[in-house]
């Protein structure tokens, strides 16, 4: 058995790990080969190649990033695509294909495996954690610590100056970082792409936090938007998968604060910060079981399925099912967060 690999999407902390573990077991206790596609779906697209061998994943687990490289190619939308990707798989003998990703990434695995009948199986990875078909995403712990340490941080400077804090934090559809980080962190408000927020009802809990000698700290996700408007664009450009830049929210909304509160207002955007460095502990413990439970779907030719994390098991779901929907933060659970906002 010779099997490829993939990391498509965003870097993300933890991909190194399931890379390590699914060549480890593959080549121990399997006997498969392995080779590596580079930068994602441009990898099998244009027949760009690494070998993967254990050698090749020595000292690889603590490390952020990956060492595949990653790309948002979206080969669907290619000229030819389909065909020079099969074309690329039967070139590299390789019989099946285990692709780490996100809902774009693993969209195209779905479509690829589903219509195509391509030997696919998909491993969840994404910081937002909104991928439906599994509890948590791995890269998603590591992404909340760093923002909670930055929200930290920024209190004391906050305090300080006796000015808001606006922290702008990734999340383009679901709000789950913003969240978990938010209330980690003791924020006095939390804005998420799920519910629009009325810009008065913030400066409201601004003031409320000046009145007792707090500086307040405002936690945004990207794709937060107020009441009366549209989503805030970096650019109009789209990527392959047709998703606009998103950035500014945070410093439109510490600009509103400015005008109609009279308190200073800064803003600071963590971006691809939350992204880089050391993955946690938990995320290198549920990338490696990711990894393991990976390799085995291929022993047992159970392809056209994703692993997935539920409660402490790891079971299989369709990569059909998987890509279905966007998993986003149910209102009750930010009802629990509200009780601190002010």
């Amino acid at each position: 058995m010779r099997v490829g690999v993939l990391t498509g999407g965003g870097d993300c902390p933890g991909l190194n790990a399931v890379i390590r573990a699914v060549v480890r077991k593959g080549v121990q206790e399997y006997g498969y080969d392995f080779i590596g596609f580079r930068d994602g779906w441009r990898g099998p697209l244009e027949n760009d190649t690494v070998p993967l061998d254990i050698r090749a994943v020595r000292g690889i687990l603590p490390r952020g990033g990956t060492i595949l490289g990653s790309s948002r190619t979206n080969p669907l939308k290619s000229e030819d695509g389909i065909r020079r990707v099969k074309e690329t798989l039967v070139k590299q003998e390789v019989d099946a294909l285990i692709a780490i990703g996100g809902e774009d990434t693993l969209g195209v695995a779905a479509r690829l495996s589903g219509d195509y009948g391509l030997r696919c199986v998909g491993v969840p990875k994404t910081i937002d954690n909104d991928l439906s078909a599994t509890d948590y995403t791995f890269g998603f712990d590591t992404a909340v610590n760093i923002a909670t340490e930055a929200i930290d941080r920024l209190h004391t400077t906050a305090e300080s100056h006796m000015r808001v804090l606006v922290v702008e934090v990734m999340g383009r559809h679901a709000g789950w970082i913003a969240l978990h980080s938010g209330l980690a962190g003791g924020a006095n408000a939390i804005l998420l792409p799920e519910q629009r927020f009325d810009v008065d009802q913030v400066c409201a809990w601004v003031e409320s936090r000046f009145k007792i000698r707090y500086a307040p700290i405002v936690v945004i996700a990207e794709g937060a938007m107020p009441r009366d408007g549209d989503a805030v664009l970096k650019d109009d450009t789209l990527d392959s998968f047709g998703h606009v830049r998103l950035s500014g929210v945070g410093e439109w909304l510490a600009k509103e604060i400015e005008k109609r509160t009279g308190k200073e207002a800064r803003t600071t955007v963590l971006g691809h910060v939350q992204r880089g460095g050391t993955p946690s502990a938990f995320d290198r413990w549920l990338a490696t079981r990711f990894g393991l439970h990976a390799i085995d779907a291929v022993r047992d030719e159970d392809f056209g399925k994703m692993v997935a994390l539920r409660g402490t098991d790891i079971i299989r779901v369709p990569l059909a099912e998987a890509t279905a929907r966007i998993k986003t933060v149910d209102p009750s659970l930010y009802a629990e967060a509200e009780v601190f906002f002010g």
